[in-house]
């Protein structure tokens, strides 16, 4: 079994995401890349009373060949607002709201010039909630091939491929706000907001090895 896990960092990112890095020890974002376009890197799915909701945050120069870590935010648009205000809207009766709310929120008060920052502390705040250990590394350079013993994930979670996902992934239900029919793979935050402590074992559960 593969004991370290490349991938790319992701805004507030899946659950399949999570599921990804079990048995790992080791999670290497991938630093070198060029940013793509339409891709989680600076979007989530959240459930709303309506319908799915993505949530994206605004870049500069997202159709130039930028690296991931070096693009920016474009903050003109107060999207942060927005989007606190969408994750209050979704998950503000949730059991666990009241409990994670004070942890997000900073994040989202707080002015980040580049993208990569503000999912990081993102990413490290979800695995902290979780109770998920695993050492985080950047990777050096860009590398096609990748060594053995690294499980090569990168772009396997892609909201127009969701073919990819059962690599890894086999969506586990669980109590959701609304809707009758479950819906896999939101952002990890639905999962947090609704189940809490139980996150944890439905991760595990989801994981398809």
């Amino acid at each position: 079994m593969h004991k370290s896990i490349l991938i790319e960092l992701q805004y507030l990112p899946s659950i399949a995401f999570f599921s990804s890095l079990e048995g790992k020890e080791e999670l290497i974002l991938e630093a070198n890349e060029f940013f793509e376009k339409q891709t989680y890197r600076n979007r989530c799915h959240l459930l709303s009373s309506q319908q799915i909701e993505i949530l994206t945050v605004p870049l500069q120069g997202a159709n130039k060949k930028i690296k991931t870590k070096d693009i920016k935010i474009e903050n003109s648009q107060n999207w942060s607002k927005k989007h606190w205000r969408s994750i209050q809207t979704c998950y503000g009766k949730s059991p666990f709201f009241e409990f994670f709310a004070d942890e997000f929120k900073p994040i989202y008060e707080k002015e980040y010039n580049f993208l990569w920052d503000l999912n990081l502390d993102l990413l490290t705040l979800c695995l902290k909630i979780k109770g998920k250990k695993i050492k985080i590394t950047e990777s050096g350079s860009y590398q096609k091939v990748v060594s053995e013993n690294v499980m090569d994930a990168r772009s396997l979670i892609h909201p127009k491929k969701p073919e990819l996902l059962q690599q890894f992934y086999k969506p586990k239900a669980y109590n959701q706000s609304f809707g009758n029919n479950f819906e896999p793979n939101l952002s990890v935050i639905d999962l947090l907001m609704n189940e809490g402590p139980n996150a944890k074992t439905v991760i595990q559960q989801s994981n398809n090895k």
